[in-house]
């Protein structure tokens, strides 16, 4: 993978909520929810919030404005709820907040999964975006698509060492454009 870790700058962890999108999970059985939280601790970052609603726009809408409110969070990764059937409808909802997307993450996720599934990575919608100052992340429902958007992208670009450059270090400037005051970041 191009580029490094920079081992002499000291590791800042971002505060992560995790969004299970699920008509059927319970956190008893959410799998894929359980394994970000395992890599994101894992990593040193801390989990703040954990929840998992329904496959509706709405639900979805109204934790990720809820979330987007918190300045205890910086972050929300979602699993679920990104394929192409009539109940995936998670893109809908995270891209109708976002101020800024980050069409690069989505075309991402998409690169890296060709080589294990095929053709079959077309059916992703996975997709990235930034509302509030808050970045927002939504992975497919499987436990090896979020360990593959994890392990390949977001734990380098959450990571303030990544050189040459990361996505922590501009949590400070994701705010310029309103006339409010920014929300805390780590």
């Amino acid at each position: 993978m191009p580029g490094r870790i920079d081992e002499t700058r000291p590791f800042l962890p971002v505060n992560i909520a995790i969004l299970t999108v699920s008509d059927t999970r319970q956190l008893a059985d959410d799998k894929s929810g359980n394994t970000l939280k395992e890599l994101i601790e894992r990593d040193g970052h801390k989990m703040t919030a954990r929840d998992i609603v329904r496959d509706d726009v709405r639900a979805i809408v109204e934790r990720l404005r809820a979330w987007i409110a918190d300045p205890a969070i910086d972050c929300v990764i979602s699993t679920g709820g990104t394929g192409v059937t009539g109940r995936d409808v998670t893109p809908e909802a995270f891209e109708s907040l976002f101020e800024k997307k980050i069409g690069g993450f989505g075309e991402m996720f998409r690169m890296i999964s060709y080589p294990k599934i095929g053709t079959s990575a077309l059916q992703s919608r996975a997709t990235g975006g930034v509302a509030g100052g808050t970045y927002l992340f939504a992975l497919p429902g499987s436990p090896s698509a979020c360990r593959d958007g994890w392990e390949e992208i977001l734990r380098f670009q959450l990571d303030n060492r990544f050189r040459p450059c990361n996505l922590v270090e501009l949590m400070p400037r994701l705010q310029e454009h309103l006339a409010s005051k920014p929300k805390a970041t780590v």
